[in-house]
């Protein structure tokens, strides 16, 4: 059995502030890859997706057991022998380290950035997310650059879904993530 990864499943997250488009990456990411997709967002408590529908910036607390849940997520499917792509913004370094630590430090990320004009024309044209556009200057605020952090793809966002999607893929298989 080869230990080098390239054959290993992998569990990638596609991170970033709201509105850069972690969800349609992502699927874009998991169809072309044949992988499971999870979207993180789905997996907030009732009282965090309530809160931020309110325009309440989340804190750390609200967040840890969130992230767990996404931990535990792809923990259980690198168990299966299965790769695994989730979409969470995972906006400080502290919760991509928690998240690499519960995916066993098989966790890779792409890094979807955009300029602050950009996202804000993004959240704005979206219908029906509970995310409000005022939230965008917390996330920007809270945000820590993964740069220079390992397993890290940066792709920027000024392109079609396609286009982000491909960059990504290149990226990823710079990393040992083959489609």
């Amino acid at each position: 059995m080869q230990d080098d990864g390239i054959n290993k499943p992998h569990a990638i997250i596609v991170m970033g502030v709201s509105g850069c488009g972690k969800s349609s990456v992502g699927e874009k990411l998991a169809e072309a890859l044949h992988l499971a997709f999870v979207e993180g967002d789905g997996l907030h408590p009732a009282s965090n997706v309530e809160k931020m529908s309110k325009g309440i910036p989340l804190t750390d607390e609200d967040r840890m057991p969130w992230l767990d849940l996404i931990g535990k997520r792809m923990q259980a499917s690198l168990e299966k022998g299965e790769g695994i792509i989730v979409s969470c913004s995972a906006l400080k370094r502290i919760y991509r380290d928690r998240l690499r630590a519960a995916a066993g430090g098989n966790l890779l990320f792409v890094y979807l950035e955009g300029s602050k004009a950009l996202l804000t024309k993004r959240m704005g044209e979206r219908k029906g997310h509970f995310m409000p556009v005022s939230l965008l200057e917390s996330q920007l605020a809270t945000l820590e650059v993964p740069t220079g952090e390992p397993g890290v793809v940066t792709v920027d966002i000024d392109d079609t879904i396609e286009g982000i999607a491909a960059m990504a893929l290149r990226g990823l298989s710079t990393l040992g993530v083959m489609p």
